[in-house]
């Protein structure tokens, strides 16, 4: 199956590339354009991106292109509510693979805080948030198997919240299906005020679970909230 199949809105931008180097580079050239002319313009730039595994190349990618990246903030579509000593942390690995070479002067805005619940935690990262520039200048998402994005799972209580078109949380306390369960994660109304918005995705079964998404509402695979303008998506097999 190639991306081209896909019955995608005509406002979603598809890029398809021939595997995870190019599309880890693509997409770092893509996202360091952005963020330089976010820069020239407003004289600073967000960036929000996506912990896991999968965009581990493209952070590393972007680690190393030359920025004004101390007039960059980042921060983190979700994160698991854990110390960011964990080797679960999504803090931790944007420490490691992004937080790097060029981008070391880039100012790290992160989600986790310490609490006595995981609701008081996302409170707190609410206001953490208060001082990040707004809206998002650029906006990285993955998306997993069942169709979430961020932490925004099918079936967690707070989905319905998480996806209000017109809430004003910035972050909600979210309940995982797999381990570790408790999360933090942005909200769609901040992520969606993002002026670029990418997904990257890689594999044939990420096309079909896209495919699924189109056919169903984002209540029961969140990233059909996000299929839309002005969403740019870099996929390969």
């Amino acid at each position: 199956m190639a991306i081209s199949e896909l019955e995608l809105p005509s406002d979603v931008i598809a890029h398809s590339l021939p595997g995870p180097e190019q599309l880890a580079q693509a997409l770092a050239d893509r996202v360091a354009g952005a963020l330089q002319y976010a820069v020239a313009n407003h004289d600073r730039a967000s960036l929000v991106v996506s912990g896991g595994r999968s965009p581990i190349a493209f952070l590393e990618a972007l680690s190393v292109r030359e920025l004004p990246w101390a007039k960059v903030q980042v921060s983190l579509a979700d994160e698991r509510w854990v110390d960011p000593s964990d080797p679960e942390s999504n803090e931790g690995l944007l420490r490691r693979h992004l937080l790097q070479n060029a981008a070391a002067d880039a100012q790290l805005v992160g989600l986790y805080q310490a609490a006595q619940t995981l609701e008081q935690a996302a409170e707190r990262a609410s206001e953490k948030l208060a001082g990040f520039a707004q809206p998002i200048d650029v906006l990285v998402l993955g998306m997993g198997s069942d169709g979430h994005t961020a932490s925004l799972f099918p079936n967690s209580p707070l989905l319905a919240k998480g996806l209000d078109e017109i809430g004003t949380d910035f972050c909600l306390p979210m309940l995982a299906p797999v381990s570790p369960e408790q999360r933090i994660s942005m909200t769609y109304p901040l992520l969606a005020s993002a002026r670029v918005q990418c997904l990257a995705i890689q594999g044939s079964a990420k096309l079909e679970t896209l495919r699924q998404a189109m056919r169903l509402e984002p209540s029961q695979m969140p990233i059909r909230a996000f299929l839309h303008s002005p969403l740019e998506i870099y996929w390969c097999p």
